[in-house]
């Protein structure tokens, strides 16, 4: 009898194995795969096998969603995805808001933005909305003045007031935390601040507001998004174990935007 109920058990457990549905989801390294990791026990309760794929660059996670070679991805903000499908036609959508990284200003051999000298050299990403959102938040600091009509995908170019002669270095956003001291100033998304051990919200000598637009998004292909493990993952992406997750773990680097 004992022996049924041990082998019962075993074909239950490989049953229910056997039954999950694997969500094969990209992220950065920092706070988006751990954010997932987070939620993998309580997914697999579910019966869904989250699998992360950690990526350092901006274009591969959306690209791989668009081709169906992964099921997702957690990395970007709308108004990157919105210029990201306008450029290279893909179909991906959003199917959940989950935290806002503030975007912040760092240096190296400088306090403060005061001690910017003339002809600076500053160093900004160089995809179009968050070098746009990186020249907002300069205007923001008094720093420059921006063509009004530029909006969020400004470039140097619409610089219409420059007092300090500021020269601008536009760069792939992975790789501004490395080239920190090279620059008098540099604008760094807060996952690669992260990776590399800065804490925006001791760090930054600039910060934006907690309350950004720019809110970190679950994507999928349109076609996708009704998938019933996507549907799990988004609600598990915004309980409030995940808030309180967030909220210790990064201390305001990172906020909940639900």
């Amino acid at each position: 009898m004992k022996k049924l109920l041990t082998g019962l058990l075993a074909l239950a457990a490989f049953s229910i194995q056997a039954q999950a549905q694997t969500l094969q989801v990209a992220a950065t390294a920092v706070p988006h795969a751990e954010i997932l990791e987070f939620l993998k026990p309580s997914l697999a309760e579910q019966g869904v096998d989250l699998q992360v794929k950690v990526f350092t660059d901006y274009v591969q996670p959306n690209t791989q969603v668009d081709e169906g070679r992964l099921d997702a991805n957690f990395f970007q903000h709308q108004p990157y995805l919105d210029e990201f499908n306008a450029s290279r036609g893909t179909q991906l959508v959003s199917v959940a808001g989950v935290h806002i990284e503030p975007f912040g200003a760092y240096s190296e051999g400088h306090q403060s933005l005061d001690d910017l000298p003339k002809r600076a050299q500053i160093a900004i990403p160089n995809d179009a909305t968050n070098g746009g959102r990186a020249l907002l938040l300069l205007e923001t600091a008094g720093l420059i003045t921006l063509d009004p009509e530029a909006g969020i995908t400004a470039t140097p170019r619409d610089i219409q007031d420059n007092p300090k002669r500021l020269r601008f270095r536009e760069l792939e956003a992975a790789t501004l935390p490395r080239i920190l001291g090279q620059v008098d100033l540099a604008l760094i998304n807060t996952n690669y601040a992260l990776e590399a051990g800065l804490n925006p919200a001791e760090d930054a000598l600039v910060i934006e507001g907690r309350y950004s637009p720019y809110v970190n998004i679950l994507v999928t292909h349109k076609d996708r998004q009704d998938n019933p493990a996507l549907k799990k993952l988004v609600a598990a992406l915004q309980t409030a174990a995940v808030r309180e997750f967030i909220q210790e773990k990064y201390q305001g680097a990172v906020v909940p935007a639900f």
